[in-house]
C-alpha cells in the first residue's frame, strides 16, 4: 500500500503545482489604486480607469470574452490601452471583438508599445482600431469635459516610433500652451523608466507598462528581470511619485519572449483619481 500512498501524493502535488501555474498565467487579478492631486478638477473625483498593458495578441477566454467581463466588472469611465497590445506573432483576427467589446463599455484609448513597430501592417491595425471605436493617440491630446471642467487625455508614440515624431516636451508645450498651464494631464506611454522625464514636464498622472512586472516576482522583493536584460528593475509595477507627478506600472497581461508568469498574475488595474485640497 506503500507505494500506491506515494504515487497518490506524488499526484496530487504535481496537480496542485500545475493549478498554481494555471492561476498564475491564466487568472486575471484585477486591482484598485488611488492617485490624488490638487490639479484634477473636482468635476473629475472619483473617475476610474481601467488600464490594458502589454496583452501580446492573448486572448482570455473565446472573444476575450473573459477580459471583458473583467473590464465591466471594473465599471470604468475610460479604458486606457498602453502598447503591445498586439506584436508580430499575433493573430489580427482576435483584435475586432476586443476592441468593439473594450469601446462598448466605456470610451477606450490606446497608444502605441515597441512591438507593434515590428508589425509591417500596423498603420492598417491603427485604422482598424479607430473604425472599432478606440482613440489612437500617436503624439497627440484630446480634451474630457465633466460640466465646465476638463482634463486632458494623451498619448506618446514609444521611442522606436518615427525619429521625427513629436517629442514629449513638444507635446506636453503645446497642451500647455493651448489648454492652459495647469491643465490636469493623463498621460498614456508604454516606457516604464520614464518618470523623471514626465516629473521634469510637470505631467500630473503617467500610465505605463513595458516590464511584465518582472515576469517572475519575489514575494518582499519584487520583480526580478528587467526590460535591459537587468535584474530587479526600479520601476517594475504599482506607483511612483516623484514631485506632483505619478508614474504608474502596470504588470502587463500577456506573454512576450518568455511564455511564464510567477506570482505575476495577468495584471488589470483601476486607477481611480481623486481631487485633493494639497
Amino acid at each position: 500500500m506503500r507505494p500506491i500512498r506515494r504515487a497518490v501524493k506524488t499526484l496530487l502535488v504535481l496537480a496542485a503545482l500545475l493549478l498554481f501555474f494555471y492561476w498564475q498565467n491564466f487568472s486575471i487579478q484585477t486591482e484598485e489604486v488611488t492617485v490624488a492631486s490638487p490639479a484634477l478638477p473636482a468635476a473629475f473625483d472619483g473617475l476610474r480607469v481601467v488600464e490594458i498593458a502589454d496583452l501580446h495578441g492573448r486572448q482570455f477566454g473565446t472573444d476575450s470574452s473573459a477580459l471583458l467581463r473583467a473590464v465591466a466588472n471594473a465599471d470604468p469611465d475610460l479604458i486606457c490601452i498602453d502598447g503591445d497590445l498586439f506584436d508580430e506573432n499575433t493573430d489580427l483576427l482576435m483584435l475586432p471583438p476586443l476592441l468593439e467589446g473594450l469601446a462598448r463599455i466605456a470610451p477606450t484609448y490606446y497608444v502605441t508599445g515597441n512591438h507593434e513597430f515590428q508589425v509591417a501592417q500596423r498603420n492598417e491595425v491603427f485604422s482598424l482600431m479607430e473604425q472599432c471605436g478606440v482613440y489612437v493617440l500617436r503624439n497627440e491630446y484630446t480634451l474630457l469635459t465633466r460640466g465646465d471642467a476638463s482634463i486632458v487625455i494623451a498619448g506618446v508614440d514609444d521611442p522606436c516610433g518615427a525619429y521625427d515624431r513629436k517629442m514629449p516636451d513638444e507635446l506636453v508645450a503645446e497642451i500647455r500652451s493651448e489648454v492652459g498651464a495647469d491643465a490636469y494631464i493623463l498621460m498614456l506611454a508604454h516606457r516604464n523608466d520614464t518618470l523623471p522625464m514626465w516629473s521634469e514636464l510637470g505631467v500630473q498622472l503617467v500610465l505605463t507598462g513595458h516590464c511584465h512586472g518582472g515576469v517572475v516576482r519575489l514575494p518582499f522583493v519584487g520583480g526580478v528581470f528587467g526590460t535591459e536584460r537587468t535584474l530587479f528593475p526600479e520601476y517594475d509595477a504599482g506607483l511612483f511619485v516623484s514631485g506632483s507627478t505619478s508614474l504608474y506600472v502596470s504588470r502587463g497581461m500577456g506573454y512576450s519572449r518568455v511564455h511564464l508568469r510567477l506570482f505575476n498574475r495577468p495584471h488589470l488595474p483601476v486607477v481611480i483619481l481623486r481631487h485633493s485640497d494639497s
